[in-house]
Order: structure tokens, then sequence, then C-alpha cells
């Protein structure tokens, strides 16, 4: 009688990756470069995840369920960036909210629900999280008493440590993922420059000195005696509008930028998303400037224009 094969077969893993943004952002900029916040640097998110998904696969032997990219925007509106990401397939983008002092709220909440949910359900028998915070131990816990493995990912340090102990302590491996690796992905956020002609450049007024001591017309619903703000210039405006199209045209590609041809109306769900990159960037609304609106779209066609040589056009929305 033959002895039966009593050796184990390997069983394949199935797991998720679990990113919080916030924290893989802010460790990069500063080991990279040295930045405080998001706008200093800009970012190749749709590479970036194929790199973390590609070192995945070189590290668990099994089938990726998918990516969860946690991130946060204005009342939970999101970016261009937050839009071409969540088109990506095998990753699920969940949104939390920026507060007005660019503080994420809830982020921490969701990746603590569905890290705990992957594991309640047997949905994943391995999960990597590339996060920080100690708020995740007791999510990283719930997980193991189901089973799951948890792999903890950090962002090189520029020295000491950039996660909590705690956290290091209880996950079952520890990875840190090295600047090289990253430095691919990120780099410095141009800065605006306004050339201005060499025989104008001595006579050519600041915009704060074409607004020194100006006072704007009262708004049509103002109450007596009460002064409406001034809007931001001109010349940023379309500083804007030239930055956020070459953005597009990076992350969307040109045949996608191409479709807006010939312009110059912008399809609506395209301009609410221009307007709303704009006053991010901006750091205030145009929404009670109706002119600025105009020389935003402006800055946008300028920008399409050179692209594809075409001469430049003029919003009439």
């Amino acid at each position: 009688m033959a002895i039966p094969d009593l050796t184990p077969h390997p069983v394949a893993a199935k797991y998720a990756v679990l990113v919080d943004v916030g924290y893989l952002y802010a460790a990069a900029g500063e080991v990279l470069l040295g930045a405080k916040e998001r706008k200093e640097y800009r970012v190749a998110a749709d590479e970036l995840i194929q790199g973390l998904q590609k070192h995945a696969e070189a590290r668990i032997s099994g089938e990726l369920l998918r990516i969860y990219w946690y991130d946060a925007a204005r009342d939970r509106v999101p970016t261009v960036d937050q839009r071409v990401i969540a088109q990506l397939p095998w990753v699920k983008v969940r949104l939390g909210n920026l507060n007005a002092r660019g503080q994420q709220k809830g982020v921490d909440a969701q990746i603590r629900s569905d890290l705990e949910a992957l594991a309640r359900h047997h949905a994943v028998t391995d999960t990597i999280l590339l996060a920080g915070d100690e708020d995740m131990v007791p999510a990283v816990e719930a997980a193991q008493a189901y089973g799951v493995r948890i792999h903890l990912w950090g962002v090189e340090p520029p020295y000491g440590t950039n996660q909590a102990e705690r956290l290091v302590w209880e996950s079952d491996t520890v990875e840190v993922i090295s600047a090289d690796f990253l430095r691919p992905y990120f780099s410095r956020a141009p800065q605006p420059v306004t050339v201005v002609p060499p025989a104008a450049a001595a006579t050519a007024p600041s915009p704060a000195q074409v607004f020194a001591g100006r006072t704007a017309a009262p708004k049509p619903h103002a109450k007596p005696g009460q002064v409406a703000k001034l809007g931001p210039s001109r010349p940023r405006v379309e500083d804007v509008g030239e930055h956020v199209a070459q953005k597009w045209i990076l992350t969307r590609g040109r045949d996608n930028i191409r479709d807006l041809l010939p312009g110059p109306i912008l399809p609506t769900v395209i301009d609410t998303e221009l307007l709303i990159e704009a006053e991010k960037e901006l750091g205030h609304s145009l929404r009670p400037y109706p002119e600025a609106r105009v020389w935003l779209r402006d800055g946008f066609w300028a920008r399409v224009y050179r692209e594809f040589d075409l001469g430049v056009g003029v919003s009439s929305k």
C-alpha cells in the first residue's frame, strides 16, 4: 500500500495594498526634496502606483485583490489627479475631507474600517499597509485575530523614524521603501515666472503698485458702506490656468486633451474641474469674480494651443 504524500502544498496568498497617501507623500517629499507641503512638489501618481504594485508582486506570491488609495480633498470633491487615479485598474480611491488648514479628516478611520472588514470577511490572507500612524494598531491587531498577516511598509526617513514604534512592533513583517525607489516619481513643482519685456521692465508696475490705494466697486447686492474685496490679478490667474493645462497634458495625455479642440468653450465637467484645481492652487475661491474665471480659461487655452502649435484663442464662455 502506497504511503500518502502528507507534505503541505503551498497556498497562494490573496492580498490587498492599503496606502495612506498623506503619509507616503509627506515622508517622500521630506526625504527627497526637503519639502514640508504637498504644493511644493509634483507626483507621477499613476506610475508610482504601478511601481508599488510590482514591488508587492515581487514579495508576495499570490493574487492582488486591489490597491486602496486613501487621500483627502476639500468637501470630498476629487481633484483632477484623484480622478485620474480612480480610473486605474485594481485601484480604489477612498477620500477623506481636507479642512481649511490643510488637515486630513476621516482618512485613518477609513483605513481601519477597510482593514478590519477585509479580514473579517476573509477577503485576503495578507495585507500590505503603507502607513505610519499609531492609530492603525487596533485595526492591525483585529485583522491578525482573523488570521491575516500584516506587512508594514514605510518610507525611508531622512533621520530617525517616521512610523510609530507600536505599529512596527505589531506588524508581521516590516520593510522600508528606499528614497531611490521613490525618486523617479517625485519632482519639485515649477515656480511661476512672469517674463517682462526688457523695454518695459523699468516702467511696468507690479500688481501691488497697480492696486495701491485703490478700492473696488461695491457688489450690486452689497449693503450700504460695504466694499467688495479685490480679486486676484489677471497674470496670476492666467499662470494658474496654464499650469493646470500642463498638468492635465501630463496626466491625461495629449490624445485626451486634443479631444477638447478646437475650443475655446470647455465642457461643463471639465470647466468645473479647472475651477476647482485653480482655487486649490490659489488658496481661495474665484466664484465671486466672473472675470477671473474668463482669465483662467484663457490661460488654460493658451497652454493647450501652444502644445498643438495653434493660435492662442480667447474663452467665450
